[in-house]
């Protein structure tokens, strides 16, 4: 028999690490045969222990390869010019890519055959084979990065006393039942790559910034982090009818938490572009990537139908009672408006989703819309009240008496002492402040 190498062929003269490679590489692809115990010039030299040779490669396959492939590797032994050589007949996996285990999902990792060689796969090549395996559904797909880590999503399970170990992962979907973990479970990790950006404009266009922040890391903490960022914007303004003073926000809360969840259950992860937040004196506009699911119009989001694009991810969010049920959020944010003379919209395209809350405070005509007016806010004249009351205060006092988080609490007083209404004096822990002089 005359041994060559070829695209299907590999040799082999005695068993060495890179075995690995060559067998990935061939169930990567089209399959292959590794012939050990011959020369890469064909020449026969032979095994000792061909028994042995051949359970050193299986224990190889099973402790470093992903997914398992011992089912498409066959091995035998065959008797040339007197010496004894092992073959193993690598199959076409059904479950591509496969890799390394240390290496993982990466290029480092993963191996195909190109001519008479096995080399890495690019990142398109291990996105495509993924995607022939796992289908479109892009949460559950195998994720091209395996390091992960779920410190947020660790606390949001804690603290609603749900466990979050790796059996309730493989549940969710977080992992696959090999432990691999999906999309969905870099969507909830520390790496998630996907973005929220917002931006604060002066007036109702885009002419002049105000402001202008990123918020990355787990989806949880992206939620968490955009919430308090719109809270702090969300102002408080007083009206009175006769004696009676009525409190109004800009936007009602349950208008913003619905939106805001939108945003992030349903928008299409698959591409890498950033949702927006947009700040308007008269509007925040909510405008996510992906526009409505295949078969689905506005109409029918408009009467509470709703077909869940990511479904995995919007069962994680319920679970963590989040969102109660699919379909009712729009239908939140308009009964939110009710009565109010002003009526939340919605915009869609063939890549978008828009979802638009007017500003409740927001005058027409010539006078300057209330939004506009950064001072004299309820939770300044709180503030400013409490320091003519105890002289000076700290940040917890002030967090305590509004009820606001840590986040919140702290860009209410940059924004004061900014403004000159307050002082603040001492560092970390001895951090103080009482009104200006």
């Amino acid at each position: 028999m005359v041994f060559q190498e070829s695209e299907t062929v590999e040799l082999k003269s005695i068993v060495v690490d890179d075995i690995k490679k060559e067998i990935i590489a061939f169930a990567n692809c089209e399959g292959g045969k590794l012939y050990i115990g011959v020369q890469d010039d064909g020449t026969v030299v032979g095994l000792d222990d061909p028994d042995g040779a051949a359970l050193q490669v299986s224990n190889m396959v099973r402790d470093a390869i992903k997914p398992d492939l011992t089912m498409f590797l066959h091995y035998s032994t065959l008797n040339e010019d007197g010496k004894q050589i092992v073959v193993i007949d690598v199959q076409h996996g059904t479950e591509r890519p496969y890799y390394i285990a240390k290496k993982g999902l990466r290029p480092e990792g993963v191996f195909v055959r190109q001519g008479y060689s096995s080399v890495p796969a690019t990142n398109t090549v291990i996105r495509r084979m993924i995607k022939e395996t796992d289908g479109d559904h892009f949460e559950e797909m195998r994720s091209l990065e395996q390091e992960l880590t779920f410190e947020t999503a660790e606390k949001e399970f804690s603290e609603r006393n749900i466990l979050f170990r790796e059996a309730q992962m493989k549940t969710l979907g977080i992992m696959t039942n090999d432990g691999v973990y999906t999309n969905l479970g870099l969507l909830l990790s520390e790496q998630c790559m996907h973005t929220i950006k917002a931006a604060v404009f002066e007036g109702t266009t885009q002419n002049e910034f105000k402001d202008r922040k990123e918020f990355s890391g787990s989806l949880f903490r992206q939620m968490d982090e955009v919430y308090d960022y719109i809270d702090f914007r969300n102002q408080t303004h007083s009206t009175f009818q006769k004696l009676r003073r009525i409190d109004q926000r800009d936007y009602p809360e349950v208008a913003v938490r619905e939106a805001l969840l939108n945003l992030l259950v349903h928008r299409e992860y698959s591409f890498r572009a950033s949702t927006f937040i947009s700040f308007y004196t008269d509007r925040i506009e909510f405008t996510s990537i992906g526009g409505l699911v295949s078969g689905v119009t506005l109409k029918d989001v408009m009467m509470g139908i709703s077909v869940c694009r990511n479904v995995k991810l919007a069962n994680v969010f319920y679970r963590l009672e989040l969102i109660e049920a699919y379909g009712t959020g729009i239908l939140k944010i308009m009964e939110a408006y009710a009565g109010t003379g002003k009526n939340p919209q919605i915009e869609t395209s063939d890549n978008a989703f828009k979802i638009i809350l007017p500003n409740l405070n927001a005058h027409t005509g010539e006078e300057k819309p209330i939004a506009d007016k950064l001072t004299g806010s309820v939770e300044e004249e709180a503030v400013i009240t409490l320091a003519k009351e105890q002289g000076t205060f700290t940040r917890k006092d002030v967090e305590k008496m509004l009820g606001i988080s840590q986040t919140t609490c702290g860009r209410l007083l940059k924004q004061m002492v900014g403004n000159g209404q307050i002082v603040q004096e001492g560092k970390s822990r001895s951090t103080h402040y009482h009104l200006s002089e």
